[in-house]
Formats: structure tokens, sequence, C-alpha cells
């Protein structure tokens, strides 16, 4: 089947074909790094993350690019704030710190959450400040056709000229009369209160490490701007996929959109967005108390369970939080791994169905599964293929089944590491510590056996109430013990 996705800019699904055969060039928006990171942030990086992987399954090379932007409004006013009360607890902490050093730190607790919930490395993680020579020349380009100008107040900024562009709006089907103005800057030094900056020149009280020399003074780029230049930086002036969160549609993906086509640049074929998460049907707020971060999440549930989670729903679709979400995410994911860890166990004690097993390797997926991720990456209907798969495989175990048993295995492993529920931080070693567990369990039912077979009672209850307190289930069959951990 061909993949198919649905495009912002055309308001369909179209068929996908790359740029240029065997090669996927994917940009998405990356975190403002003023704060610590919100469910939103991680939710839209995995959505981009299984559209990754699935384009890998599907034997493309994919160049990902996601940005740091370091360099904001937001981060300069964090940066003057006091770190008292939020960060009173955190040994260390420099009130006031340089808001280079805080853009810093919350970087690598981005880089942290991705990591610990198993969102693969991107080819290029670019920040905005290390960019400024490329975001001059598309100013300066922008100027030259006619789509930009310098502020007329001399303030040092430059604007787009959203009247220049007859396409601007295109992106979100708004007509430009509609629209309100854009807050970026004050609007005294534009022709039209929606222009917006391509540069903002330096203000008297802002740090002088957040400018930079410019033709046009000394100041900071706009943010719209950065991910123009960067992108056009890494994969050229037009590649396959743009992505983002819903929330940027506007202004800042129509911005994108028109300040780089306006410098004659193809862009993105594609503009993909992923939904929203909100909190029992109504939008996070920290001022009504409805938020849950990521954090807050692991410390409720393991990250293979957070995973899952955040991934659960179509990518497009809303995602809604409620307080027993994450309950039923973990039994979601322990009916997965009981199934592996059964058939694990089943099938190491066949010879034959563990050499076909190591032999089966990768591209098992079923049919039905590559078809819900071809059609607009269906995640919701490859879950429901993935369990039915789990439920096949259980059946197979206890009708001795043993070589569909293998091929239901290989396939459900296929579709978790396709799906990223193989590569959290947390399953790497989960999977040693299962490895381990095993050998040890079975080293005392072997022993066990060996007491029952003697008639040694004692012995062998005094190593099933070893297991149990343990937290390991030892249960009594016709093929022999089979053991299982309890859990709650």
């Amino acid at each position: 089947m061909t993949l198919r996705f649905y495009d912002t800019a055309s308001a369909e699904v179209r068929d996908f074909f790359p740029l240029v055969p065997g090669n996927v060039s994917l940009y998405y928006c990356g975190a403002t790094v003023q704060g610590m990171p919100h469910v939103g942030h991680i939710r839209s990086a995995i959505a981009f993350d299984q559209l990754t992987r699935w384009l890998q399954y599907r034997d493309y090379r994919v160049t990902v690019v996601r940005n740091v932007t370091d360099i904001d409004d937001k981060i300069l006013a964090k940066s003057a704030e006091s770190f008292a009360a939020d960060f009173a607890d955190e040994p260390g902490t420099v009130r006031n710190e340089e808001w280079w050093a805080l853009a810093y730190r919350y970087e690598q607790e981005f880089l942290k959450a991705y990591d610990t919930l198993g969102v693969s490395r991107p080819t290029y993680e670019p920040r905005a400040t290390g960019h400024i020579p490329e975001m001059h020349a598309l100013i300066a380009q922008l100027i030259d056709r006619g789509h930009a100008y310098p502020a007329l107040d001399g303030s040092g900024d430059v604007y787009f000229d959203v009247r220049s562009w007859s396409k601007y709006g295109s992106l979100t089907r708004q007509n430009i009369d509609d629209m309100q103005g854009a807050a970026d800057a004050d609007p005294r030094g534009k022709k039209d209160p929606r222009d917006f900056a391509l540069w903002k020149g330096h203000k008297d009280g802002e740090p002088t490490t957040a400018s930079w020399a410019s033709p046009w003074g000394a100041g900071r780029p706009g943010w719209h701007l950065e991910c123009s230049a960067m992108v056009t930086k890494y994969l050229g002036t037009e590649f396959d996929i743009h992505g983002g969160g819903l929330d940027l549609r506007f202004p800042h993906h129509e911005n994108e959109m028109a300040q780089s086509q306006a410098a004659g640049h193809g862009f993105a074929n594609f503009w993909m967005h992923n939904g929203m998460v909100t909190y029992a049907g109504e939008k996070m707020s920290k001022s009504i108390g409805n938020t849950i971060s990521p954090a807050e999440m692991l410390e409720l549930a393991p990250p293979r369970v957070v995973r899952y989670y955040l991934g659960q729903a179509h990518y497009r679709s809303v995602l809604d939080y409620q307080p027993t979400s994450l309950q039923e995410a973990t039994a979601a994911v322990e009916r997965i791994e009981g199934f592996i860890s059964r058939a694990g166990r089943a099938l190491s004690a066949d010879a034959a169905s563990a050499a076909a097993g190591a032999a089966a390797g990768r591209g098992s997926v079923p049919d039905a599964f590559a078809a819900a991720m071809d059609d607009d990456l269906n995640v919701p209907q490859a879950l429901a293929v993935l369990h039915d798969t789990v439920r096949a495989g259980n059946t197979a175990l206890t009708a001795g089944q043993l070589d569909d048993a293998r091929q239901s295995l290989a396939s459900v492993t296929d579709m978790m590491r396709v799906l990223g529920l193989n590569d959290t931080a947390a399953a790497a070693v989960d999977e040693q510590a299962n490895t381990a567990l095993g050998v040890l369990v079975e080293a005392q039912l072997v022993a066990r056996a060996q007491a029952r077979a003697g008639k040694d009672w004692a012995a062998s209850d005094a190593i099933r109430d070893m297991l149990a307190a343990a937290g390991v289930v030892v249960e009594d069959g016709a093929d022999g013990a089979s053991w299982s951990l309890k859990r709650g």
C-alpha cells in the first residue's frame, strides 16, 4: 500500500512520495527551552518518532532535524526572575541565572525526557544561537525581494511585510483582514500591525550577551525566522515533511511558510500536525490546576507505560488524560509483556522453535498492522492488531502450537520495536533484568522438581515459599511448573 499522510496545507490525505527516492527529510519543531518539558512537548516528539520509525521500517533513509529555540523573549524574561520559589529544592541553583545557562539547563531536561521515553535522537538538533549568519542571509534575501523592511521607528527591528505576499494565510486558510496584529513587537514601527519580526533590535535592559551585530543594528532573531533558517541549512530549500503541534500552525508555521516561500524556497511538501493533550476534556491550565507533567506521569508508571499512553491515540486527534489513563495503559502493556514472557519461557525450552524465532528477524509485522501505519499513521488500529496477535499467541501457547506461538512472538516483537515500546530507558534494563531473573528462577524450579521427585516436600515447599516472598508465583501443571511475577 502507498504511504498516505494528512497534509495541513491542502487539508487532505495525500499519497506520500519523497522528493528524493529512498530518502525522507523531516523537520519538526522542538522546544523553546524556557522551562521543564510539558506533556504536549513529549506527545509531539513521540508522534514524530513513530513516524520516523515507520518510514525507516519501510526502508527509507530518514534525515530528522529537531531544533532547539535557545533565544527567545520568554527565555530572557524567565532568566530575569527569581528562581527561589520554583527551584528552592534544587541544590546549587543560582538566582537570576544567565539566560544561556537557563536555556542549556532546560535543554538537558528535554533530552532526558526524550531519552527516557524512547524518542530517538534526531540526525541534527541545531540551536538557534548557532545559526545567526544564516538568519542574516535570509533577512537580506527577503529585503532584496521586497518582502521585508527595517522598522520605520529606527528601533533596529526588521519586519516581514505580510501584504507583500499574496499567499499569506493559506496554511491556516485565513483572510489577512480578519487576523489580529502580531504581538511580537511594538506596532509603531510597522507598516501593518500584522507584520511580524524577523529581527529584534537590542533594547535597554536586555543582556548584551543576547544580541548579535547585524546590518540593521545589534539584536536577535525573531522566533519564526529561526526555524526557516535552520531547516534550510540542514535539509535544503525544499524538503519532505514539516511537523509540530497543532498550536504551532498559527502564527508560527504560517509565518515560516510565508517568509520561506517569499524567499523563493519550495519549503515543506507536507505539513503534519499532532493534536493537543487535554485533562478530563478541558484544556490543561496551571491556573486551574488541571495539569500533569511527564515527570509526574513517570512517578505513576514506568517509561514503557507512559510512552504507550502518550502514543496510543491517532496523532491528529486530541489525547484526553483521565485519572485512570495510566492504569489502563499499564493493563494493556502488562498483557503484552505477559505474553512475551510466557512465550519466551515456552520457546526457550524448544530448541527448534528458538532457532526458527532467531532466524525470523525483522519484517514480520502483520499485513493489517502495516496497512494501518501506511494509512496516515493509524496507531490505534495498529495497536488493535498488536493486541489481537497477543491473544492469538496466548491461544497457540495453551494449545501447544509452538510454531504459531513463535510467529506471534516475532510479530509482537517487531510491532513493539516499530512503536518504540522496546526502546524506553527502562525497557532495555527490564530486558536484561528479566533474562537474569529467568535464569535464576528456572534454576530454583529445577531444584524444586528434583525435591518433589525425591518426595522431599519440605524442600519443595521451602523453594516455593522463597520464590513467593520474592514476588514470583509458581503454578504446577501437567507439563511441569510455570512461573510469573506477582503484579501490584
